[in-house]
């Protein structure tokens, strides 16, 4: 599914790509515009939604250029109806490493409503109705959009930016696949409750799809990191049972002298 996908251009050398889906998206908007505003009602819904997905990019370029300064390959930026995925080739285990990557995501969006705040302070507390279609409801909502973003994005919700937050602040305190079990476990209990919060009181189906998602998508990556954690150390053991066989073998057949025993000194 992640191979559907188009090309458009690189930025800062990372490839950025737009998934064949994200078509029926634009699809929605402009018909949702149109049914309001006709041609002008759908010109605007949809330069509105490129907008905000630009502002999507600037949130993935937050982490991909800080973990650039890490050492980490950053091939691909992935746009879906859901929203980005930059695509790393690696997750770095220190803490601290994955803490500012991870931050430089919603950090961006913060940013993004602080300059665009002041551009729209004075139409948020206006007694007058801002147009529905113009710049000045678009940038409205695009205030409101990266607000909403940075909020939802700090949700402790494994492997949102606030579910990675949470595994390298565990990180601090045990081994990496432990704290990425324990943060997987919270996202197991939050996500079902806020499928249920979407649908029941807010209607919003398209959110609940998402956090289905985000369900599923961390117990993907839970299974691969343990299963890397599996293979590491079956080949870990493997080579040090290789190390003492030829040690082994040299000792008989080359007539060298056996390891030397292994003495433990206890208390004197």
């Amino acid at each position: 599914m992640l191979g559907w996908s188009i090309n458009l251009f690189r930025v800062f050398g990372i490839q950025l790509a737009v998934h064949a889906s994200f078509a029926l998206l634009l699809g929605y908007f402009a018909y949702e515009g149109w049914s309001e505003g006709g041609a002008h009602g759908a010109s605007w819904n949809l330069g509105l939604i490129i907008l905000f997905f630009g502002c999507v990019v600037l949130h993935e370029l937050g982490h991909s250029l800080t973990a650039m300064r890490y050492g980490v390959r950053v091939p691909r930026i992935l746009l879906m109806p859901i929203g980005g995925m930059a695509e790393f080739d690696r997750i770095p285990r220190a803490p601290k490493a994955e803490l500012l990557i991870t931050a430089a995501g919603p950090a961006v969006n913060v940013v993004l409503v602080a300059l665009l705040l002041p551009f729209v302070w004075q139409d948020l507390w206006s007694e007058i109705a801002v147009p529905r279609y113009g710049w000045e409801m678009t940038l409205i909502n695009l205030t409101a959009g990266n607000a909403v973003m940075a909020v939802f994005n700090l949700l402790p919700i494994f492997p949102m930016d606030g579910g990675r937050i949470l595994r390298a602040f565990l990180a601090r305190k045990m081994d990496y696949l432990k704290a990425t079990r324990r943060a997987l476990l919270v996202a197991r209990i939050a996500a079902p409750i806020l499928v249920f919060c979407a649908i029941y009181f807010l209607e919003w189906y398209l959110m609940a799809a998402l956090f289905v998602f985000i369900f599923f998508a961390g117990d993907a990556e839970y299974r691969t990191l343990l299963r890397r954690e599996q293979e590491a150390a079956h080949w870990a053991d493997w080579n040090r049972r290789m190390v003492l066989e030829r040690a082994e073998a040299a000792g008989r057949f080359d007539g060298g002298p056996p390891p030397p025993p292994v003495i433990y000194h206890g208390p004197n």
